[in-house]
């Protein structure tokens, strides 16, 4: 059995979907379904979001090696007797092997 509704209450129900409506609307759900349409567009979109992850990544791990043997070099040059030469070993190593 329904209920009539009444006129406050359709106008409030028809305010709450004018209101949905303007929301989906700004977080533009069409631009994103009509991307996820476009199989190519995915595919190209993905690739160049894992070169850029990759670059930074090797970006990363460069700087940080760097650091790294910058500051065993630090350490080597302060002398201490046992971690001095087993630094020194290390970086002989690294630099032996062409990094």
């Amino acid at each position: 059995m329904r209920r009539k509704r009444r006129p406050g209450e359709v106008r409030a129900l028809m305010s709450q979907i004018m209101q949905l409506s303007r929301r989906l609307e700004d977080s533009s759900v069409a631009e994103y379904v009509e991307f996820m349409r476009n199989p190519r567009r995915v595919i190209w979109s993905n690739f160049l979001a894992g070169m850029a992850r990759g670059f930074g990544i090797a970006i990363g791990a460069s700087v940080l090696t760097a650091l790294f043997l910058y500051a065993l070099s630090v350490v080597i040059s302060l002398n201490i007797p046992i971690i001095g030469n087993l630094i020194a070993k290390i970086v002989k190593i690294v630099k032996d092997s062409g990094v």
